[in-house]
């Protein structure tokens, strides 16, 4: 059989029928078949030669749907905003990307997936904490961040946001996640950067609302 010249074609293709069955069917309802039989002439083995498993499929998909959105690389260009306000906007711009909160409910629940869970943890140090790590680093060069613990902070942000304050790991009600935004709101402030303002905890609220209405 002819090799494929063009392979990245070939995984663009896996991973966008792969995420619109997952946002119909749901991760756990999505087979490795339902996949092949979307993909118009590709076979099993054609899958499992670029993805070794279906938590490799969605981990890469993630990551693509994060770098197509990528919110630090458009508030990096923004010359009007100083460090601190470039975080803000950051945080802002992810919480309107509907398309990735909806994959994002699709690989629940987490706790059932352990791979998954390691490689979003491994993913959020290796591509989230650099990108915080390098504002806060402006920041404090720029004085719109006063902190002593810059690298700290970049590995705990996304830990906790998206770690701690995920209710399908740590259960929650939508009041409990509202306080642990404030907790978290208030930490950070004491620790020289405060991100959070009020029109993102405004956010976060609806944000809760839309989803328990899925």
């Amino acid at each position: 059989m002819a090799r494929n010249k063009y392979p990245e074609i070939t995984v663009e293709k896996i991973l966008e029928v792969a995420q619109r069955l997952f946002l119909e069917k749901g991760y756990d309802n999505t087979t490795i078949q339902d996949i092949v039989d979307e993909l118009g002439g590709l076979t099993k083995g054609a899958i499992y030669h670029h993805f070794k498993s279906k938590e490799d499929i969605i981990c890469a998909l993630s990551d693509k749907l994060f770098a197509e959105n990528n919110p630090f690389a458009i508030v990096k260009q923004r010359q009007d905003l100083n460090a601190l306000q470039k975080m803000r906007e950051a945080v802002k711009l992810n919480q309107q990307t509907t398309q990735n909160d909806q994959l994002n409910l699709e690989m629940l629940p987490l706790l059932k997936n352990p791979r998954i869970f390691a490689e979003m943890i491994k993913s959020n140090h290796q591509h989230l904490t650099p990108l915080w790590l390098d504002l806060i680093e402006e920041g404090i060069a720029e004085g719109s961040i006063q902190t002593n613990y810059p690298k700290e902070i970049a590995e705990l942000i996304p830990l906790l946001g998206d770690v701690w304050l995920y209710p399908n790991i740590f259960p929650a009600t939508e009041e409990d996640i509202v306080h642990k935004f404030l907790f978290f709101k208030e930490m950070l402030e004491k620790m020289g950067v405060p991100i959070i303002d009020d029109e993102l905890v405004d956010m976060v609220k609806v944000r809760l609302n839309q989803i328990s209405t899925l």
